[in-house]
């Protein structure tokens, strides 16, 4: 986002996935999620947008149902089809979220530097070490508040199974040019996800990023600008 600031406008709006600093009134689910990214472009009066999605899969549910704010779809190596909660450590995170302090327990854990890079970890996520200032800005809320955990809870297990088999229906009507952008390496989204989701979409077009697990923009944020700059650019 640093790099594409400068020649574009980024709004980057905070959802309540966890890293959240103030408490939902509305217990978080996917569903809402999705009302929140629309009731976000509705106040800004946003339109012709490129939405941009990594790892989580509300931007498919949201560009199947309101194409109309959309000039174009971006998917980077994200949660589709049946992979949902993703690999193992989504499935571990449904069973935190389902077992009483089982949130507070995994929070610790990926609190301790040492475990960070685990495969159940953030490991499975990133080639290399995310930088420890930026993981704890995402584990801070739901290490000092309890609200923030009660809302990350209720999400977890308010996920509907079927919702993104939904929206890959959805998409194969959305006939404006979306970019698939898939991690050759990625261990939580499968590589063919990528391809399936390129080839169901009208207009869309994959790009396999080597040397990179699901989280490109920490992997490879070079090449990623310079991908999304020349797709907004129609290149």
């Amino acid at each position: 986002m640093a790099d594409l600031r400068g020649d574009h406008r980024v709004i980057a709006p905070t959802l309540p996935y966890g890293s959240h600093r103030r408490p939902m009134s509305r217990p978080p689910t996917p569903d809402v999620v999705n009302e929140l990214v629309v009731e976000f472009l509705e106040r800004l009066d946003q339109r012709e947008v490129t939405l941009v999605e990594s790892d989580c899969g509300r931007a498919q549910t949201v560009a199947a149902r309101y194409p109309e704010r959309l000039a174009r779809l971006v998917l980077i190596s994200c949660e589709a089809f049946d992979n949902y909660p993703p690999g193992l450590p989504g499935k571990l995170i449904g069973v935190a979220c389902r077992v009483p302090g089982g949130v507070a327990f995994l929070v610790r854990v990926l609190g301790l530097k040492p475990l960070r890079r685990l495969p159940v970890g953030i490991g499975s996520l990133a080639k290399r070490p995310v930088p420890d200032e930026i993981v704890d800005g995402w584990l801070r809320p739901l290490r000092t508040d309890a609200a923030i955990r009660r809302d990350f809870r209720h999400y977890g297990t308010h996920i509907r199974k079927t919702e993104l088999l939904e929206a890959a229906e959805g998409l194969r009507s959305l006939d404006k040019p979306a970019l698939v952008v898939w991690a050759t390496e990625d261990l939580m989204m499968p590589r063919a996800h990528g391809r399936r989701l390129a080839e169901l979409l009208p207009q869309g077009r994959l790009l396999e990023i080597e040397d990179s697990r699901t989280l490109i923009a920490e992997d490879q944020p070079e090449q990623l600008a310079s991908a999304l700059r020349e797709f907004i650019a129609g290149k």
